[in-house]
C-alpha cells in the first residue's frame, strides 16, 4: 500500500474524532506487516489526561487484534477542518518505538503534500530496555 492510500484511510478515520475541546481533529491509519490497516482517531476528555491520540488508538487497536509488526502510519490533522502537518507527540513516538524499528515510516499531510519521516528521525534516542 502506498502513502496516498494510507493517508486516505487516515482522512476517513479523522471523521470519527471526538474533539469538542480543541476542535483539532486527528486521524491515523497504521499499516501492519500482514497488510491490514488499523485506524484510529483522537478522543478527548474534559479532564485532558484521559485523552488518547489517534496514533495510539490505532496502535492499541492493532495490538489488541494480535498484530505485532508494522510498516508505516499516516497521520492527518487540523483545527476546524483545515489540514496541517500533524506530527506524533512524544508519547505516541515512544509507543511506536516499543513496536517498530527506527526505519518505521510516518506520513503526514497538509491537504496538498505528504511528507515522510522515519521513527529514527523523529525519536533518535528512544527509551528501550
Amino acid at each position: 500500500m502506498d502513502k496516498r492510500e494510507l493517508t486516505a484511510f487516515a482522512l476517513e478515520a479523522r471523521e470519527n474524532s471526538y474533539s469538542p475541546y480543541s476542535s483539532f481533529k486527528v486521524g491515523a491509519a497504521l499499516l501492519a506487516e500482514n497488510g491490514k490497516v488499523y485506524c484510529g482517531c483522537n478522543i478527548e476528555n474534559a479532564a485532558y489526561s484521559p485523552t488518547n491520540c489517534a496514533e495510539r488508538t490505532a496502535f492499541f487497536t492493532a495490538i489488541a487484534d494480535g498484530a505485532r509488526g508494522f510498516e508505516a502510519i499516516a497521520v492527518v490533522g487540523g483545527k476546524d477542518e483545515i489540514d496541517s502537518f500533524c506530527l506524533p507527540c512524544g508519547m505516541c513516538r515512544q509507543v511506536m518505538s516499543e513496536f517498530c524499528d527506527k526505519n518505521f515510516r510516518i506520513y503526514t499531510y497538509d491537504g496538498e503534500e505528504i511528507r515522510t519521516y522515519t521513527l529514527g528521525e523523529l525519536l533518535p534516542e528512544s527509551f528501550k530496555l
